[in-house]
């Protein structure tokens, strides 16, 4: 794609950046065909190649408009596009820079502006968040029905082993998902404790950044960043801790972004790439183990369950992890059943499900639709937002995969 970028962006790094995407591009449409938008709403400008272009005009110094604004805010970002493309065009990174430029010429203003301030301030601090969670759980019949949705039933996180051998590994705790659902990381540490490897997590690490860079805080994203890698780098530099685990695969792109987020920063770019380097996600760092597992959970025959796999957009488009832990949930005695569409959204996409909740219900929905005509009795995931969108659309339980995998330990031990 030839491009003649403005004078406003032509010679900074976002634009250098914007436009080697952009000349990737070779128009040939085959991301409209995965896109999850585009296929409800079936508008050019409502998938990848249509918002290219306007990312495209803006930065050549067309004047954005409130419609072009809606059209990138519709994206999910969940990178379905990105997996298509016989390209390999960077589309999330430039919708980083369209949105970027977009909200700067087109401000929000009333409650759009103030919606997604709240969300910026409130969802990333994890006190915060906590106080209010349990407020919620605690009156939770009482609540409205959609604000429900948006509050799981409290589920006790189980026993923490104390950290006892050589081989340790440090764990994100997270903004939402620590209130939400404690008993995520905990059964990965019973899990990693029984395959002799700890699982501790470090005083000061809070939110990724995700919310604030998908809500354009770019600067909060950075500060996240920084702050986070602060609280990591006395057990890297020490050597202590062999990786840095993440249980939501959506806090896992964010940080192994880390190194790309930071990378003009000349303080934190080493370190950065340093922790993005180190960064796993949960079913990769239990893959490698798979022998250890498949000792501990033992000859004991255990009743097989049919149960249905959501992959993360952020897991299998954004990491690009795929068969991963649908291996581990084989060998644990799940049987998987079919899910038509596995590469579509779900609908959650971080704040996309309060802020296009028309949208991110329909996809919900769909997806629901596709995960349970297997007849399936239970669906598993691995990020706390799918999960709990999810599960807000359905008696059938949502759990985290590394749940399903403690209690396949519990049970065979028992």
């Amino acid at each position: 794609m030839q491009t003649e970028l403005a004078d406003f962006i032509r010679d900074t790094p976002e634009g250098r950046e914007a436009e080697e995407i952009l000349r990737k591009c070779v128009h040939c449409g085959f991301c409209t065909a995965t896109c999850p938008t585009y296929q409800l709403l079936g508008d050019e400008l409502d998938g990848p190649r249509g918002r290219i272009y306007l990312i495209k005009q803006v930065l050549e110094g067309a004047e954005p408009t409130g419609k072009t604004r809606l059209h990138l805010d519709r994206c999910l970002t969940c990178r379905s596009c990105e997996t298509t493309c016989p390209s390999g065009v960077h589309y999330s990174r430039l919708l980083d820079i369209g949105r970027h430029v977009v909200d700067a010429r087109v401000p929000r203003h009333g409650g759009e502006a103030l919606i997604r301030r709240v969300l910026r301030e409130f969802v990333p601090r994890p006190k915060l968040f906590g106080v209010a969670m349990k407020a919620g759980q605690a009156v939770r019949g009482l609540l409205p029905k959609a604000l429900q949705a948006k509050v799981p039933e409290p589920r006790p996180a189980g026993r923490w082993p104390e950290p006892r051998h050589a081989r340790q590994v440090v764990a994100l705790a997270g903004c939402v998902q620590p209130a939400m659902a404690p008993s995520i990381n905990a059964a990965a540490a019973r899990v990693l404790d029984a395959l002799g490897i700890s699982l501790v997590e470090a005083a000061g690490a809070g939110c990724c950044g995700a919310v604030r860079h998908h809500l354009d805080d770019q600067d909060g994203a950075r500060a996240d960043a920084r702050r986070n890698i602060d609280a990591w780098w006395p057990a890297i530099e020490a050597g202590t801790v062999e990786a840095i685990v993440m249980t939501a695969s959506g806090c896992g792109v964010q940080v192994k972004d880390y190194g790309h987020l930071l990378q003009h920063d000349p303080a934190y770019a080493d370190k950065a790439r340093r922790v993005a380097e180190l960064t796993r996600d949960i079913g990769e760092v239990v893959a490698a183990e798979a022998d250890a597992l498949a000792a501990v959970l033992g000859a004991r025959a255990l009743p097989r369950q049919a149960l249905a796999w959501h992959a993360p957009c952020t897991l299998q488009h954004g990491q690009r992890i795929r068969g991963t832990v649908e291996g581990l949930l084989a060998a644990a005695g799940y049987e998987l059943t079919p899910v038509r569409d596995a590469h579509l959204c779900c609908g959650s996409a971080g704040t996309y499900s309060i802020l296009q909740p028309e949208l991110s219900e329909r996809l919900r929905t769909n997806k629901l639709d596709c995960l349970l005509e297997g007849g399936a009795g239970m669906i598993a995931s691995a990020n706390i937002g799918c999960m709990v969108h999810l599960q807000a659309g359905t008696g059938t339980p949502v759990r985290h995969w590394i749940e399903l995998i403690d209690a396949r330990l519990a049970a065979s031990s028992g």
